[in-house]
């Protein structure tokens, strides 16, 4: 029927980190306890639920997880394992499962996944060629509009991870990958959704790219998304999901995160850190001059870092943000588009995707495009800052079977957490009328009302705890 729930996209769980509202921490401890879902993610999935059984009639929507879903670079891989089992045990129950299946597009704090899911698809690919065949390079990136999910590659690990249920593997349910992105068509194929993890939009995950430039100045950046991770995919997989996962080293790495999250303290960080290579190569010149050159150094490389697009709190999205979805929307993706559409773009073209942690919904022209692009952003489930940052939250985005959206946006990070609480907000033209989905979905939030009102509640309090447990961490460390 029309209107029905199609798809509903989350991102950014960040699943196993303990400032993850959707991880659980022990009473009054900043120890995790992975064995009990948190009540944050017990009162989401109640929101869930809710929508689904008003909203739809029969058909189950498919799960779209659009990147940093597992916490992989702070996290080690059994306990945010067992944070997701929680999340599939409250979503995939034997009598009511809330989804018919799960598309997963890893991230940066999550791309391990997809070099699992990449490598085990090739694998599976040459074990077809007979000896002596010339073996293909193997690709970076799934088709964008597969129409047939079972054709993407299997996410191994977790796949396994949910048929250990004895339903889930019975019944063969697995979790398909998808990267960089996801593309949805509509029958006539005039209308699509594409869902994106967003790392691409923000130059950090093309440093390899960039530092090719330099060296070989008549090179240009690549074009086509498979090229951007072909240059850059061991930097994301190294720094972004591996190297927090190093022992004991990995511990330390865990800390420098969290320090780069308040500037003082990343900068105080530094400063030690200058005057121990200055004691530990003894430099030429006087101390203090050695010490204060290192010194200056490593800060304008933390400049460099603070200008990432989730430390940008001034605007949802930043100049260098705006630049970088422009770059991105314009170059790669229109590319992979048209390339895999025979040269035909789409009339009507919504963009979903995540990153930055802040939340918003709006219209925007990109050129290539026929018509406005209505742009969705997930946000995240991370507290990730000392104090609220009223533009960070979270979003979630659903879309229907005539790929109509709307975006729930579940919390906001405000200084009077009590106060933030659910709404339901759409991207539009001005000179357009809401979709009817919208207003389907808005009809069905009431957000001084249970599940919702609870929800909020719960968030609030769940927030003032991650603040605190941070802002000792930082301190301490």
């Amino acid at each position: 029927m029309a209107n029905n729930i199609r798809y509903v996209c989350l991102s950014d769980l960040h699943l196993g980190e303990e400032d993850s509202l959707l991880t659980n921490l022990k009473p009054d401890s900043t120890t995790t306890d992975p064995r009990y879902p948190s009540l944050v993610m017990k009162r989401l999935i109640d929101c869930i639920r809710h929508l689904i059984e008003n909203a739809n009639y029969g058909r189950k929507p498919i799960l779209v997880l659009a990147g940093d879903v597992l916490e992989l670079a702070l996290a080690t891989v059994n306990q945010a394992a067992m944070v997701f089992e929680r999340f599939i045990e409250l979503t995939l129950q034997p009598d009511e499962a809330l989804f018919s299946g799960i598309i997963y597009l890893p991230g940066n704090h999550d791309h391990h996944f997809w070099e699992s899911a990449r490598e085990t698809q090739y694998a599976k690919h040459i074990g077809k060629l007979r000896p002596g065949k010339h073996l293909p390079i193997p690709w970076h990136v799934t088709r964008m509009f597969e129409k047939n999910p079972s054709k993407l590659p299997q996410a191994y690990l977790l796949t396994t991870l949910i048929q250990r249920h004895a339903h889930l593997g019975k019944n063969g349910i697995e979790i398909n990958a998808a990267y960089p992105n996801y593309g949805i068509l509509s029958r006539d194929e005039q209308k699509c959704v594409i869902f994106h993890h967003g790392h691409f939009i923000d130059s950090l995950y093309t440093l390899m790219s960039f530092l090719k430039t330099l060296v070989f100045p008549k090179r240009e950046m690549p074009k086509y998304t498979w090229d951007i991770e072909a240059e850059n995919f061991a930097w994301i997989d190294f720094f972004w999901s591996t190297m927090g996962r190093s022992g004991e080293f990995g511990q330390d790495v865990e800390l420098i995160y969290e320090k780069m999250r308040d500037e003082a303290e990343f900068k105080k960080l530094l400063s030690g850190l200058a005057k121990n290579l200055k004691d530990k190569y003894d430099l030429p010149g006087p101390d203090w001059a050695a010490a204060k050159l290192i010194e200056k150094i490593l800060h304008a490389a933390a400049d460099k870092a603070f200008e990432t697009e989730r430390k940008m709190k001034d605007k949802p999205l930043s100049k260098n943000g705006r630049e970088g979805l422009k770059k991105y929307m314009r170059g790669p993706l229109k590319e992979q588009i048209l390339r895999e559409r025979s040269g035909n773009m789409p009339i009507d073209v919504t963009f979903v995707f995540g990153h930055t942690h802040k939340p918003f919904q709006k219209d925007m022209n990109f050129q290539g495009y026929p018509q406005w692009v209505n742009v969705y952003n997930t946000g995240g489930w991370v507290v990730d800052t000392v104090k609220p940052e009223p533009l960070h939250g979270a979003s979630m985005i659903l879309i229907d079977e005539k790929l109509n959206a709307t975006s729930i946006r579940m919390y906001d990070q405000k200084e009077d957490a009590a106060a933030s609480s659910v709404k339901v907000l759409e991207a539009r033209h001005k000179t357009e009328p809401s979709n009817p989905f919208h207003l389907k979905i808005q009809d069905l939030v009431h957000p001084s009302e249970n599940p919702w009102k609870t929800f909020s509640e719960t968030v609030a309090q769940e927030s003032k705890i991650r603040y605190k447990n941070l802002k000792e961490r930082i301190s301490s460390g």
